[in-house]
This record gives C-alpha cells, structure tokens and sequence, in this order.
C-alpha cells in the first residue's frame, strides 16, 4: 500500500540525494543515466512503507545501486556498438570534495576517469558489487539484498571484480599538486603549439583515447607514443578544431572527476575535456579526451557534483 509522502520523507531523500547519485555515477559512468536512477530511487521511496525503514540511508543507496544495475544491464549493447573508445561522462567536481588527504584521494580516484574506465570492463554485477565494497564500504550481506543475489555469488564477484581493478591500474602516482603543476604546463604547451615541452611531459609510451562518439571526428583506436601524442595537442593552437579557429578557442584548467583537467571550449559550446594519468614521476601516461557533445552538457551547465563517500 502506498504511504502519503510528507515533507519530512522529502527532507529525507533530498539529505541523502548526492550519494545515490555517487553510486549511480559510478556503477554508469553517465550522468543523464545517474539522474535516472536518481529520479526512480525517488519514486520507489515514495510509494515504499517507510514507516518500517530502520535506516533510510541504506535503504535508498540500495534502491539507486539496484536500479542503477538494471540500467546498465540494459545499455550494454549500446556500449558495445559504439563508434570509436567509449569514455565516461566528464563532470565537475570541487576541490573540498577531495582534498589531499589518504581519504580524499582514495575518493577522487574512485570517480577518476581512469578507475570508470577499468569498472567498464568489468560485467554490470562486478561493477556494482565493486562500487558498493571497495568505495562505499557495505557489507556483503547488504550489498546482496541490494543487487538480489547470494551473500556467497557477491563474495565471489567482490573477489574477482578488486584482482581485476589491481591488475588494470597503477600502484602508485605523482601528489596530487605535482599533477596540477604538470596539467598547468600541458595546457600552456598545447594552447601555445610548445611540442618540445609536451614532449617533457609525456611517457614516452603515452597513449591517448579520444570519444566522439561519432558525432565529431576523433581518432577511433588509440594514439601511442609521446612524439604523435605531443604533436596532436600542439596543432590545437594553430589549426580548426571541431569547426572552431585558434583565436576563437578558449583552454581553461578545471577539477574533473576529482583530478585537475583541461575543457576546451569555442563560442557558445564546450569542445572537448580533457583528463590525464601519472606515473609516480608526474609524467602523463594516459590521455582521455571526450568531445562526444552528448557527454558535455553536463560541463557546459557548470554543475560542481558533490561526489564524496560517506
């Protein structure tokens, strides 16, 4: 039977609505999709008996996981058949969020583009149980009520889901104001054509992914070495990109997905974001590059997603 929702149960929901969206954008690497189950989680909230929830924070993050997991069940061929690499969405987030402390980088690397790109490879419920353990520290038993399997079946997928994400990601990479220092340089260099300080920047064996989507022209396999790689951003600044001349481009620094990036933008619209990965030296390993236009509205509404772990 459905309860009447008062403005408390609002109050409720509106209290704890950063975090669903966290799980969700997490699990789905979309905003709009995140919203969605967002939006869902609200609706089920509303029509649930409330009066017989112990503990409405739980209870609502295993809503949103759930629908979240059912979404991206759902989107999988969509994924599959896309044209070129597919990268997450981009989204701003606030230096507050995350800080230089152990638990604030732990934090903005579970949102860095890079660890969404690992979860992608993962299967959805690898995905989610990973999500709910490792970043948000349920239990085995909740996170089983929440995606409906086994305490035993989640074990499992917890197990093989975390040797998976260590295997696929660095051990250890630069403080993150060495990070800032260097993407500060690297947007100097491209916006000024310096190939030489790229070069200096770059691993040798960088490797840059680019996401149109094709919907814009981008490199649809990824692009190796520090020589092409450094020559690629270096042409920003002195050929038409995307339909925008040098003198109209705009670079400006920004926090993306808990890590310092670079938006490139022309007049009237966002053109591209870009983020990066570091060695421990502070050398760019990795290079992701979206300017699929359908994954930058949420940059060009200047939304700063709160994106903290409980």
């Amino acid at each position: 039977m459905t309860q009447p929702y008062s403005d408390r149960d609002q109050q409720v929901f509106n209290q704890h609505r950063n975090l669903l969206f966290s799980v969700a954008y997490r699990i789905l690497g979309t905003v709009a999709d995140a919203e969605d189950a967002v939006q869902d989680a609200w609706i089920k909230w509303s029509a649930a008996d409330r009066s017989q929830v112990a503990d409405p924070k739980a209870y609502l993050a295993r809503i949103a996981s759930n629908l979240a997991l059912q979404r991206l069940r759902s989107t999988q061929h969509q994924r599959e058949t896309y044209v070129g690499p597919w990268l997450p969405e981009p989204i701003l987030t606030a230096g507050d969020t995350v800080g230089d402390t152990a638990d604030g980088v732990a934090n903005a690397e579970s949102v860095s583009t890079a660890m969404l790109v690992v979860l992608e490879t993962l299967s959805p419920l690898e995905r989610a149980v990973f999500v709910l353990k490792e970043v948000f520290g349920f239990s085995h038993a909740e996170i089983a009520e929440a995606v409906e399997r086994s305490e035993t079946a989640v074990r499992q997928a917890a197990h093989r889901a975390r040797e998976h994400v260590r295997a696929r990601r660095p051990r250890f990479t630069a403080d993150r104001s060495r990070q800032r220092d260097v993407t500060e340089r690297f947007l100097a260099a491209a916006t000024g054509g310096d190939i030489n300080t790229l070069m200096e920047l770059l691993s040798p064996d960088v490797t840059l992914w680019t996401d149109g989507g094709g919907k814009v022209r981008q490199a649809l396999r990824p692009v190796v070495g520090a020589q092409t790689v450094a020559a690629w951003f270096a042409a920003i600044g002195e050929v038409t990109y995307q339909g925008v001349e040098p003198a109209d481009m705009n670079a400006a620094l920004a926090e993306i997905n808990g890590g310092p990036g670079v938006v490139f933008s022309g007049p009237g619209r966002v053109i591209a974001t870009v983020t990066f990965d570091f060695d421990a030296e502070g050398r760019i390993t990795t290079i992701h590059n979206i300017a699929n236009p359908d994954k930058l509205q949420a940059i060009a509404d200047g939304t700063t997603r709160d994106v903290r772990t409980p």
